[in-house]
């Protein structure tokens, strides 16, 4: 048996610094015994408003029901064009078809795996009203060139940040280019929670107001509903556990950048390394690679005690769930990235001297 063994995540390591002060919230619930909206739900929202640079937080269910409701919110024609990434987890496909809108799928850049404004204008139609910008592995694209299109056209800006909360461009973060933005607390982000939840920033007063009446039954006031909704809230307990780990998701995000320096200082050239764009802050939810034998070098880590992990398999165009929608012969690239990549170990727990000993196996590949 190999003596080196490395977990791709331990959740219960991740989170250890979090516990205590994790108990003591949890303490503090059950006494009020307020679980449902509520105080903790509005105190998460106005810190994580404010990290993001944006006006208005809005805590729902799910990263996948934050999509789908700000693009609801849009109000678009039924069947109006969303363009999105060719490569993207499913949920961003999802959330367009839950809205009644029509999904178009647009390859990315070849070095970076995200769309740019070239690729864009490739895609767009004339149905085109609005685009959903994902921030894939945690880098956001070039968000000034992209919005300055998107103005250009009359598009709707959703950035689908679920990877990505506190990635900068320029300077500016996640959550705050776009007309929306959508994130997952999902307990593996980098601020992830105890179980699933998700969040939408905007600068629209009115948007905000909406989309707090969507996730609660159409209803700001109890039992008196407005419109049709959802049940869609962001957990209470929940909301606490992420207020006690937002004032360190600074400290999570620069070590898991300080681990990828080490990946990117180190490997060998063979291996394909994601490319950062000037201006970029990547947050590195996600350490993506790429290898033309990547089973045999996800086999051979294994067999070194190295788990990894493949995002994504399985491109959304093959899915079963969306079968016949699109043509697989249109997106060589996602394709070959679906069959190349390869995510390394780059979690909060990991050490320096971890990642430097996957580097010097890896090396030897």
């Amino acid at each position: 048996m190999n003596a080196f063994a490395l977990p791709y995540e331990d959740l219960s390591r991740s989170n250890a610094f979090l516990w205590e002060e994790w108990e003591r919230v949890f303490r503090q619930m059950l006494q009020k015994g307020q679980f449902v909206l509520g105080e903790a739900l509005a105190d998460f929202e106005q810190a994580f408003a404010r990290y993001c640079g944006a006006k208005w937080a809005i805590g729902v269910n799910s990263g996948l029901d934050a999509l789908t409701l700000a693009l609801k919110v849009l109000n678009l024609p039924p069947q109006s064009e969303v363009l999105l990434p060719a490569h993207t987890f499913i949920a961003t496909v999802f959330s367009v078809l839950q809205a009644g809108l029509k999904p178009v799928l647009v390859e990315p850049e070849a070095d970076t795996m995200l769309v740019s404004r070239r690729t864009l204008e490739a895609a767009q139609t004339p149905q085109t009203r609005a685009i959903v910008i994902v921030h894939l592995y945690g880098q956001m694209p070039e968000m000034p060139s992209i919005m300055a299109l998107a103005r250009q056209k009359g598009w709707w800006v959703l950035e689908d940040a679920a990877q990505a909360h506190g990635a900068r461009y320029l300077g500016q973060s996640a959550g705050s280019w776009g007309d929306l933005a959508a994130f997952s607390f999902y307990p593996a982000k980098n601020l992830g929670a105890l179980g699933d939840g998700g969040g939408i920033t905007t600068q629209s007063a009115e948007w905000a107001e909406k989309l707090q009446k969507a996730r609660n039954y159409g209803s700001l006031v109890k039992y008196y509903h407005d419109e049709p909704g959802l049940n869609s809230r962001l957990d209470a307990l929940q909301a606490a556990f992420l207020s006690v780990k937002l004032p360190y998701l600074d400290q999570i995000n620069a070590h898991k950048h300080h681990l990828a320096q080490l990946y990117h200082s180190h490997l060998r050239e063979d291996f394909i390394l994601p490319a950062v764009l000037p201006h970029s802050q990547p947050v590195y939810h996600i350490f993506s690679i790429r290898h033309p034998a990547r089973e045999a070098l996800r086999e051979y880590l294994l067999r070194q005690g190295i788990q990894t992990a493949i995002h994504y398999p399985l491109p959304v165009f093959r899915q079963k769930a969306l079968a016949g929608r699109w043509n697989p012969a249109h997106y060589p690239l996602t394709a070959q990235i679906c069959q190349t990549q390869l995510s390394l170990p780059i979690a909060y727990f990991h050490t320096e001297d971890d990642i430097l000993r996957v580097i010097e196996i890896m090396n030897r590949f």
